[in-house]
């Protein structure tokens, strides 16, 4: 595979990653560049979620983002807990922690070095409301932080 074939391919999995997290509300979406760090994987994704059954949710949306946009179904570790699960999608690895657990750890600080710039999904269409007719889907802010703030 070619250098932009392999790229478009990154991008795209990390699209799919980031829907299947907005999908569900994650707070604080981060996306790291992994490239020049480790061999592993090429990025680095975490996301926090509010309870463990919205990081349960998370991590499944996640999971079949990535299945339907034709990757290999992602290994999953953690759900049992629900308060860190680890997504393995391959060349991307997504971090859903509880916010206690991530402010703890600081994953940011590991992998923070080469942020991701996400741009923004296109549009969605409408979904059909109760009435009947079509609604716009609305779309949760997204806050980012980088990493040195968090240092503070």
């Amino acid at each position: 595979m070619t250098d932009t074939a392999a790229q478009r391919q990154i991008q795209k999995l990390q699209r799919a990653i980031v829907d299947g997290l907005e999908d569900v509300k994650a707070q604080d979406i981060q996306v790291f560049n992994t490239e020049a760090i480790t061999p592993l994987f090429e990025r680095v994704i975490i996301a926090s979620g509010t309870s463990n059954r919205q990081t349960k949710a998370l991590a499944a949306s996640v999971r079949d983002k990535v299945a339907e946009a034709g990757f290999a179904k992602p290994r999953v570790e953690g759900e049992d807990n629900g308060e860190w699960i680890i997504v393995d999608c391959g060349s991307a690895v997504v971090h859903v922690m509880q916010p206690a657990i991530r402010q703890y750890y600081r994953l940011e600080e590991i992998w923070g070095g080469k942020p991701v710039r996400l741009r923004r999904a296109a549009p969605r269409a409408a979904t059909p409301s109760a009435a009947g007719g079509t609604a716009p889907r609305a779309s949760a802010p997204r806050r980012r932080r980088p990493a040195a703030d968090d240092a503070a």
